[in-house]
């Protein structure tokens, strides 16, 4: 059994009357999550009961609010207890079921689980607005990975783990970024396995939520999208010139898009800027929230190429993590005669620049861009991280800090 860092969220969380509600990618441990809550609250001895929209005997207790009531009712009487239900973007209309019988003031606690169908991450979540507690779960972070795949026995300790044991880190490191966070295929050994796994997992998400939501069964032109985004991680974007690739409507593209990212495939950034007559101020760039389903789109899945964007991918992934619960933006600055900064997040009164190199620097080297960002904005700090290095260095008002990938991931950094 893999550990979720969101398990413990979670378990906080069952004591509150709202809904706890779990979304995030197809397969990414959601089932298994709340089967690890529901194991915990029996050996505490609650009372609970599971059910799985996807499972057609469990299917008819969803025909109407009275029905599933009394089945809640049979199973565990009338006394607090726990429902799980699972798949939940399988019922129609669930937003308004699922408030329906909130607003019955049951003595239940509702843990509900769904991927990320358009249907699931609008309307559910519209209706259910004071109600429900949002928990995203998406494919396995870094940190949860190493400690896997090391037993679990540097659980407490990761960044001595990462400071003294160089080699393995960076093996680990590349594990990761090749074939990414699924728990089916972290779990498998064989790359012809994880390869087969990889290739089920995005055919099950084609074929289930992208027909589903675009209502026709030929997709191609939309997994064709998928593979040039996967090409162009980290890259700016025009849409008009993926309109002409595709021959497909400028207004389909953007609707497309949209679909990748409310279905947890893709994630927007947008540019950081002050100065619209110098800065570029329209085009985004996307990221993958997995890489092991970006390397499958384009191609590379164990056998990487193009690793410094990935890498640039892999930051980004943990950036967006770092910041999830603050008022805080990730952006990116690029300027019309080519100055690029990957990242900079923006803290609303000032931000600060991070550069992202997949190198073992030996001495610091600070960009142009990153002198120039500097220059211009004043940040009180900056970063460049990198493989190996760590260091400091003064540029002006601006403190610079050149860090390996690994400290970032330390709780209190940043």
């Amino acid at each position: 059994m893999i550990k979720r860092e969101l398990f413990n969220e979670i378990k906080e969380h069952l004591s509150k009357k709202e809904i706890s509600f779990i979304v995030g990618p197809r397969q990414a441990g959601k089932t298994t999550l709340m089967l690890m809550l529901q194991k915990y609250l029996k050996e505490k001895g609650e009372r609970t009961l599971f059910l799985n929209l996807d499972i057609e005997q469990d299917k008819e207790f969803f025909t109407s609010q009275n029905k599933l009531i009394k089945k809640i009712e049979l199973e565990l009487g009338k006394d607090r207890s726990f429902v799980f239900i699972d798949e939940i973007q399988r019922k129609e209309d669930a937003g308004i079921f699922l408030k329906g019988i909130y607003d019955m003031n049951l003595p239940y606690k509702f843990i509900v689980s769904g991927s990320g169908s358009v249907e699931l991450k609008e309307k559910i979540h519209e209706s259910l607005i004071g109600r429900k507690r949002i928990f995203e779960l998406s494919t396995l972070s870094f940190e949860e990975f190493v400690n896997y795949k090391t037993k679990y026995k540097y659980e407490n300790k990761l960044q001595d783990f990462f400071a003294l044991e160089h080699e393995k880190t960076h093996e680990l490191l590349e594990e990761y970024l090749n074939f990414g966070g699924y728990p089916r295929i972290v779990l498998e050994e064989k790359l012809t396995e994880k390869r087969a796994l990889i290739n089920e997992i995005y055919q099950s998400y084609i074929e289930r939520d992208i027909s589903y939501l675009l209502k026709v069964k030929k997709t191609d032109s939309f997994t064709s999208l998928v593979k040039i985004m996967a090409s162009q991680i980290g890259k700016l974007v025009n849409l008009s010139e993926l309109s002409s690739t595709l021959g497909i409507s400028f207004k389909t593209i953007k609707e497309y898009l949209w679909f990748l990212e409310k279905t947890f495939i893709l994630q927007k950034v947008s540019p950081y800027f002050r100065n619209i007559r110098k800065e570029i101020s329209k085009s985004p760039v996307y990221y993958f929230y997995d890489l092991g389903l970006r390397n499958f789109a384009i191609g590379t899945f164990g056998s990487l190429s193009e690793i410094g964007f990935v890498f640039q991918n892999f930051i980004f992934n943990i950036l967006k993590e770092k910041f999830r619960t603050t008022a805080s933006k990730i952006c990116f600055w690029r300027t019309k005669d080519k100055g690029e900064i990957d990242f900079v997040v923006d803290l609303g009164s000032w931000a600060f620049p991070i550069e992202v190199k997949y190198q073992k620097f030996k001495k610091p080297k600070i960009s142009r861009a990153m002198r120039s960002f500097c220059e211009k904005y004043k940040p009180k700090k900056a970063f460049l991280i990198n493989l190996s290095l760590d260091a400091h260095m003064k540029l002006e008002h601006t403190e610079i800090h050149i860090v390996p990938f690994y400290k970032i991931l330390s709780k209190d950094f940043f």
